[in-house]
């Protein structure tokens, strides 16, 4: 089956159901962390389905793809950091701070995967 839009990539959807969860989640956040925690989370939760977006649309040049990959894998791992803060904060349970992060560990692979192989994903 021939991917035409970025809604489709698995690595998307993932990254994307993720994120709205994570702005769920971060709504219970005390209202001293809307400026810092809150808003960083929810940034870098969303910037890395952006930047599989555009990494799609970038897919003619294999060095843009790539790169816009590789922001998308920084952005998670941002991700992870700030889940580790809001658990060892006791903003969101520590258990489910552990699977978000094993989540944005499978899409962290995911991206590696397509950085590794541009020439499947490029046109």
């Amino acid at each position: 089956m021939k991917i035409r839009t970025h809604q489709e990539l698995e690595v998307y959807g993932e990254a994307f159901g993720i994120a709205m969860e994570i702005f769920e989640v971060s709504k219970s956040f005390p209202k001293e962390e809307k400026y810092s925690l809150t808003d960083q989370i929810r940034r870098s939760s969303r910037s890395v389905c952006a930047n599989v977006a555009e990494a799609f649309r970038r897919r003619r040049y294999p060095n843009s793809f790539v790169s816009k990959l590789n922001d998308a894998e920084a952005e998670a791992a941002e991700t992870q950091t700030w889940l580790e803060f809001a658990g060892n904060c006791k903003y969101v349970e520590p258990e489910y701070a552990a699977r978000a992060t094993g989540r944005y560990d499978a899409i962290i692979g995911r991206l590696v995967v397509m950085s590794n192989q541009p020439e499947s994903w490029t046109l």
